[in-house]
């Protein structure tokens, strides 16, 4: 196992939430509010205050629109997001002796 590697884990993707975002829009590319909401089963203000913390970190890009007069907000994964994302599973595989290095 590679202690090294605990270094390298990215705080900001770490924490269970923002974990479970970005899993989900990495495979899903993007979606919508109140899809992630359901899916990792959050209330609205903890899934806003991840979503913010993500988009800080330029891992995530919000885009708010109306859709028949209703907001609709959604969240997509930027490549810089993508990147942080990979060398996060790199590390964690490191740290798990799975890493490909």
């Amino acid at each position: 196992m590679g202690l090294k590697d605990l270094g390298r884990i990215d705080d900001v993707i770490h924490g269970r939430v923002r974990l479970g975002i970005m899993v989900y829009l990495a495979d899903a590319e993007s979606a919508d509010f109140t899809e992630l909401k359901t899916v990792l089963e959050l209330t609205q203000g903890n899934l806003s205050v991840h979503l913010k913390k993500l988009e800080e970190a330029g891992y995530v890009a919000i885009a708010k629109s109306f859709v028949n007069n209703k907001p609709l907000t959604r969240a997509s994964i930027t490549p810089e997001g993508r990147r942080a994302f990979a060398a996060y599973l790199d590390a964690i595989a490191g740290l798990i002796g799975k890493s490909d290095r």
